[in-house]
């Protein structure tokens, strides 16, 4: 009798970590999808049953991605739903009544006009529509329903520097009492037209500045062209006009990952700069070429900066935000004075005030709940550089641990921001992370859609073609002209 030989079970070479709902990136059909951690890395592997199988990398450290389930706070529910729930999340979108958070951050594409044809670019900008007064009021008026007291409204495009009243939507803002106005630009404008500037600086929003790096040929691949001296002197003329930025560097593989200390470095220097926000592309609308599995990621920026400031910051100085799904976005804060830069990490326990999950049954001091508040404040997307809410929240959070002896004003411009967004595509996207997403694209419909779900899933086309077409039948309105 021939011998059979012993058969012996293999491991698989993956931790199985959980279960979520994604969509193909072919088809945009809803499909289960796997979190997996490989060689302490964790990926995403989903099959759609028509195009097979997918995989794509979500961090490249699977320690960080697992220890930042403890920042994920309990969501605030908003005073309205604009949509039903019918299909399942993310087919239901306006908000619906399962989404587990509030907007903190609210937006408004104004137009799908730019005066730039960048190669990278989530909102596909080029023909399309421009929005009236009247509907961005109306989305405006939309919001303060929902929220009944906005913390901050953004307002992009396309290009919205040149939509001709966008001054007077960011009054309109104003003067429904959003707490903060910001307004989302590449600069062309701004380093070229007095007028418009000056415009701008009696409104004193935030500009919200695209900033990809300090080399010409990042600009040449991500923006198409060379724009780093017109940068230059657009970030000067908004310090000679009293306005505050925040830079905004779009991060790829193969670019300029190599440039986000240096950009840490820049802004921590320029009289106008209050904050930084580095975002790995987001590969939706146009981009350029990439490897799903080679894609940057959160761990791959703050790995990044500490190997790139000379030391000046550590892993450790970075928190995952809770008010979104603390997967999606880190802050940190620097109290800077001179050559003096302090991360606020350093100052203070933060672990031992965000942790919603080890921590819950410990006792607190008496003043936690208001240092817990304020660190709320701070790591959240609400949180604006260079406003007197920051300022504030960082001189209540420090007061218990350092006495910083420095008045609210002068905080004001001396507390910086660093924040890392990873927004998902088609190959990351996650139901559990998009039904608690704080960050919303205001339509004029009255539905405000989740930023990842609308860029990923097909809201953003669907909406585009609808408000094309409605332009393109609605008479042709007289010349418009700002009233600011």
């Amino acid at each position: 009798m021939e011998k059979v030989a012993k058969r012996v079970k293999q491991d698989a070479d993956y931790i199985f970590h959980e279960l979520t709902r994604s969509i193909c990136p072919e088809c945009k059909t809803v499909i289960d999808a796997q979190i997996i951690i490989r060689d302490n890395k964790v990926y995403m592997r989903k099959r759609c049953p028509t195009h097979g199988w997918f995989e794509g990398i979500i961090s490249s450290d699977a320690e960080m991605y697992v220890n930042s389930i403890k920042f994920n706070k309990p969501g605030t529910i908003p005073l309205e739903f604009s949509t039903e729930v019918k299909d399942g999340c993310p087919l239901d979108c306006g908000l619906c009544p399962e989404h587990k958070q509030h907007i903190c951050l609210g937006l408004i594409e104004v137009n799908t006009a730019c005066n730039l044809s960048c190669p990278v670019c989530f909102a596909n900008a080029g023909i399309g529509y421009s929005l009236t007064m009247q509907q961005v009021e109306g989305m405006l008026d939309r919001f303060v329903e929902t929220e009944g007291d906005p913390e901050v409204i953004q307002f992009s495009g396309g290009e919205p520097t040149i939509h001709p009243q966008i001054l007077d939507m960011i009054q309109a803002a104003k003067d429904r009492g959003i707490r903060q106005v910001m307004i989302n630009t590449n600069g062309v404008r701004i380093a070229r037209d007095d007028r418009f500037l000056e415009g701008l600086a009696k409104l004193n929003p935030v500009v919200y500045f695209q900033f990809d790096g300090l080399r010409s040929e990042t600009y040449q691949t991500l923006r198409g062209e060379d724009l780093l001296d017109l940068k230059m002197r657009a970030l000067d003329r908004l310090n000679e006009a009293g306005l505050d930025a925040v830079l905004v560097a779009a991060v790829e593989r193969g670019v300029n990952e190599d440039e986000v200390g240096p950009i840490i470095e820049f802004g921590l220097k320029h009289p106008a700069v209050r904050g930084v926000v580095l975002q790995p592309v987001t590969h939706v609308g146009r981009h350029i070429d990439f490897d799903p599995m080679q894609r940057v990621t959160i761990p791959d920026v703050i790995h990044g900066i500490v190997d790139q400031t000379n030391g000046r910051f550590v892993l450790e100085d970075f928190v995952p935000v809770p008010c979104c799904f603390p997967t999606c976005q880190v802050n940190s804060y620097v109290f800077v004075d001179g050559d003096k830069v302090v991360p606020l990490p350093r100052m203070l326990d933060i672990d031992h005030y965000l942790d919603y999950i080890t921590n819950r049954t410990l006792p607190k001091p008496p003043n936690s709940a208001d240092v817990q508040k304020a660190l709320e404040g701070l790591w959240s997307a609400s949180a604006v550089p260079g406003t007197e809410k920051a300022a504030g929240d960082f001189q209540c959070a420090c007061g218990p641990g350092m006495d910083l002896g420095y008045e609210l004003s002068y905080l004001k411009d001396h507390i910086f921001q660093i924040a890392i967004k990873d927004f998902m595509d088609a190959y990351t996207f996650s139901v559990k992370q998009v039904m608690k997403c704080c960050v919303g694209i205001l339509v004029p419909d009255g539905r405000i859609i989740p930023f990842c779900a609308y860029n990923s899933v097909g809201y953003r086309e669907a909406i585009r073609d609808q408000l094309t077409l409605e332009q393109a039948k609605a008479p042709r309105p007289a010349k418009l002209q700002s009233k600011v």
